[in-house]
């Protein structure tokens, strides 16, 4: 029996004909599969959340270590360690049916033809609303190429992936680009239905005693605090840049942080990082977003999605 939560109107927003009950998404990779989150708050009341990275088989993801903390965030090369799409269906998504939230599917391969056999499977997941690609992946039958930083390789996988959903389909841009706004424009025209950005951007901790990176895998992921200022301007380029719903991701710890993105452009965003030290900061920023349209006397959130002046008066 699915579970219902009383929800303030003014929070309410679409991306790609979904509705959602409010714009905060628990980030893919920090959120789990959903029910982790299930005994910490209650998942009625978030708007949704993105799955770990899901491949069409499972992955064992890298040795360790996987994980360092940095100066306002961390590192990660977790390896996209995960169940596997079809132990997903089976295991995780009968339990998450229960809960009035939106399940987005985040999917990742190493190869065309790897992603389209996720989604193919993912098709029979009865519950999930929405697909993201996760193109921040190097394809290895075209010399490790990473997909997201090439517009051409990431339009031809969206418009492959496009085909093969039975969802729609919101593509998660890489920062590590010269113009995001070249890529985000290649990947619209190719059929996604909406865009998230950023995602983690490309980062190394050394250890000065063992002169070695302190991650196995050497680089990883930066995300947390330190990357907000370069994901607000990301959203803003990109929202000048196309006109599909944008997904705001980067460093948000607080409605404050929310409302940059959503001024800036975007229409919902996705809280990661936060989580790992405050699983209630998706609560708190939905409560805090009600408080300011209350306070600020907004009919809707949606009403300050772009909103952003440059008057300096």
């Amino acid at each position: 029996m699915t579970q219902t939560f009383n929800h303030d109107p003014k929070l309410n927003v679409e991306i790609a004909g979904i509705r959602f009950n409010n714009p905060v998404i628990g980030a893919s990779g920090t959120f789990g599969y959903g029910l982790e989150f299930a005994e910490l708050i209650d998942l009625n009341r978030i708007g949704g959340f993105v799955t770990k990275g899901l491949s069409a088989k499972p992955l064992p993801g890298n040795p360790p270590a996987r994980i360092v903390e940095t100066h306002g965030g961390m590192l990660n090369a977790i390896g996209l360690q995960n169940i596997g799409a079809r132990a997903f269906i089976q295991e995780k998504l009968p339990q998450l049916k229960r809960y009035d939230t939106r399940i987005i599917a985040n999917v990742f391969g190493y190869s065309d033809d790897e992603y389209l056999e996720a989604i193919t499977i993912l098709n029979d997941g009865d519950g999930i609303s929405a697909y993201e690609l996760n193109i921040s992946c190097p394809n290895v039958k075209e010399g490790g190429i990473v997909i997201g930083n090439s517009p051409d390789a990431a339009a031809r996988l969206t418009a492959k992936a496009k085909m093969a959903s039975a969802r729609p389909l919101i593509v998660k841009l890489s920062p590590n680009v010269t113009d995001v706004t070249v890529l985000a424009r290649a990947i619209v025209q190719a059929g996604a239905d909406s865009l998230s950005l950023i995602n983690t951007i490309v980062g190394m901790s050394v250890d000065v005693v063992k002169r070695r990176p302190r991650l196995n895998y050497g680089t990883g992921g930066l995300s947390g605090p330190a990357i907000r200022p370069i994901a607000v301007r990301m959203v803003y380029e990109v929202a000048g840049a196309v006109a599909v719903p944008i997904i705001g991701i980067g460093g948000i710890t607080s409605a404050t942080d929310a409302l940059e993105f959503i001024i800036a452009g975007a229409t919902a965003i996705q809280i990661g990082t936060a989580n790992y030290y405050d699983p209630r900061v998706t609560i708190k920023t939905i409560e805090g977003l009600s408080g300011h349209c209350e306070s600020q006397g907004i009919a809707s959130i949606s009403d300050l999605t772009r909103s952003i002046s440059r008057d300096q008066s």
